[in-house]
């Protein structure tokens, strides 16, 4: 078996879409071409065509769900008289379950309903959640009155539009990036650069949502109307919804072919069940039959984690090749997807610790805002503690037309590989600059401590600026290193990955700042984490936190080096670009795989 030694080339999916086509003399073309190919049909990817419905769908989706969820605590604390601990206590809740929620939309997608049908589920779904919410502060018997307790009737129309919202954001979080994708024809080398920029420029999006939702939403929540404030998300939703809609004739809708777990549950269990034999001498002795997936892509072997190659030895006797029981006896395939998942893992580990950093960031950079000199002009005016997270969302609304549009195509000159360098390089450079966010950081508290209360509270904007700059390369490297790596049957899992990295770093941190909390204070000698900042020593945490985080850029960069991509992806990223009168052109050359 040939296919087991060297790299074979992928099978292309065959997605199928809701309409369009051409007319006349092209569909005969089009249909004697499909003969030839022994009636199937080619896809018409319309890529770029189809991402004014995709990118204003996700646009208008993220204004409406963050501009709904930025203010939520403050929400519940004046308009339903919770006490904060109460309050933060169910956000805690809320925002676990809507990080978690995920991961069973990932699988329902790729098992059942398709990202198309799950994303249209799952926004109707967001919709009637934040149009509930918005009539819960609109309609004076949905919500409390005069400092009284919320009634039954009233808490139970504000839980079932927070459930709403997490139903939503389990369906749209793990299959929007991917149905995105999913546009573009990754055969071709325009399709694969359409994927690359697709991700930069979703991100993008994500950050003009955060910046409008920061300001022009928050404002209107605290200022005019809480009705205004959650009604305007509302609509923003509902024409997110309409646009989607729109599209419908336009997109590709890949379908799913089943689930994924149980292939790899059948793989850990036929290799249990063979644990004792001896390892093949050759992959040639492996059980490969011919690979008839229409979406999932032939993966070559790898001699990683060899353990598993037992679950598809043929024991003499025992197993049938003719009609193999599955829990005994799996295909390459098979084993090559689990272990695809397998290498993934370490990687998608030290980007929990890179999301520690943003985390504490995000949180101490406000306390220490709230401890400067706010103060603009002789108006009086004061910027809010809470807006600074802007300067972090304007490097990234700088950076990544930028980093798409000219650093990509300077760097790719010289690297001669599409992209310019690999989502793993670009990962390993977000975690460096995270370290060099963390002791800017701590620089600057040290001064703020030193200088008092009228400290500027300016000097905070150059972290802020370098924790945008490091999400642009490590964050949106994460997304496409996860797209691109993941079985093809199993992409919304990888954005449902992302979310699960956020989840744990979140109960991390929390726990973080408790043990610090109790041991670092002592007898007369405040903790670092004290109340009053200029008590404590923040500047040692965020020492601690680039500590840790240049820890984990040495583990990052160890399983990067051990880390094998995915053969039938490295066969494409080998293309190499040569220079041509009229640009940059793809060469297939044979060429070592991405590191």
């Amino acid at each position: 078996m040939e296919g087991a030694n060297k790299p074979l080339t992928p099978e292309p999916h065959k997605p199928y879409a809701g309409g369009g086509g051409d007319d006349g003399a092209s569909k005969k073309q089009q249909q004697l071409a499909n003969d030839e190919k022994g009636g199937e049909a080619e896809e018409n990817y319309r890529g770029w065509k189809a991402m004014p419905y995709v990118i204003g769908n996700e646009t208008f989706e993220k204004l409406g769900t963050i501009g709904t969820m930025a203010n939520l605590l403050v929400y519940l604390t004046t308009v339903y008289g919770m006490k904060s601990a109460a309050a933060a206590t169910l956000l805690n809740l809320f925002g676990g379950t809507v990080n978690l929620a995920p991961l069973l939309g990932a699988f329902l997608s790729d098992t059942y309903l398709g990202r198309y049908a799950t994303l249209a589920l799952a926004s109707l779904t967001s919709f009637l959640g934040m149009l509930l919410l918005t009539l819960t502060a609109a309609v004076p018997a949905l919500h409390p009155r005069h400092n009284a307790p919320a009634s039954a009737a009233q808490l139970a129309a504000l839980l079932l539009s927070f459930a709403l919202l997490a139903v939503g954001a389990g369906g749209i979080r793990p299959c929007n990036l991917a149905f995105g994708a999913d546009q573009f024809d990754p055969r071709t080398p325009s399709g694969r650069r359409g994927i690359a920029s697709f991700f930069n420029w979703y991100y993008f999006t994500f950050t003009i949502a955060m910046m409008v939702s920061a300001t022009l939403i928050i404002y209107l929540q605290s200022n005019v109307s809480w009705a205004l404030g959650l009604a305007v998300p509302a609509a923003l939703m509902g024409l997110s919804c309409a646009l989607f809609f729109m599209g419908t004739r336009l997109y590709v809708r890949v379908r799913p072919e089943g689930s994924p777990f149980t292939s790899f549950a059948q793989v850990l269990v036929a290799a249990f069940r063979k644990r004792r034999l001896p390892s093949p001498a050759s992959p040639a002795e492996l059980y490969d039959p011919p690979h008839r997936s229409s979406l999932v892509a032939k993966i070559a072997y790898t001699d990683q984690f060899r353990c598993l190659d037992k679950a598809a030895v043929v024991v003499a006797g025992e197993d049938d090749p003719s009609s193999p029981s599955p829990w005994r006896l799996c295909t390459v395939q098979q084993v090559e997807e689990v272990k695809c998942l397998a290498r993934l893992i370490p990687v998608w580990s030290s980007g929990i610790v890179y999301y520690i950093v943003l985390t504490n960031l995000g949180n101490y950079n406000v306390l220490q805002a709230m401890q400067t000199d706010r103060r603009i002009g002789g108006a009086g005016f004061e910027v809010p503690a809470g807006s600074f997270v802007v300067f972090n969302m304007l490097a990234l609304t700088v950076w990544i037309p930028v980093y798409d549009r000219l650093v990509v195509p300077a760097v790719q000159r010289v690297t001669r590989r599409e992209g310019g360098i690999t989502q793993l390089q670009r990962i390993g450079t977000g975690i460096a600059l995270s370290i060099v966010t963390m002791l800017v950081a701590a620089a600057v508290e040290r001064r703020r401590r030193r200088v008092g209360d009228a400290t500027s509270c300016f000097v905070l904007v150059p972290q802020q600026l370098l924790a945008g700059l490091s999400e642009a390369f490590a964050v949106i490297g994460q997304v496409e290193f996860y797209y691109k790596q993941f079985p093809e049957n199993m992409r919304s899992v990888a954005g449902a990955l992302l979310f699960l990295g956020f989840a744990l770093a979140s109960y991390a941190s929390g726990l973080m700042v408790t043990v610090v909390h109790r041991t670092t204070g002592g007898p007369g000698r405040p903790d670092w984490l004290a109340q009053d900042l200029n008590q404590g020593r923040v500047d040692l945490y965020y020492l601690l936190i680039a500590a840790m985080a240049a820890v984990n850029l040495v583990y990052f960069v160890a399983c990067a080096r051990w880390y094998r991509f995915k053969k039938s992806d490295a066969a494409a990223a080998a293309v190499e670009l040569e220079e041509t009168d009229d640009g940059l052109k793809p060469n297939r050359v044979a060429g070592p795989p991405a590191v």
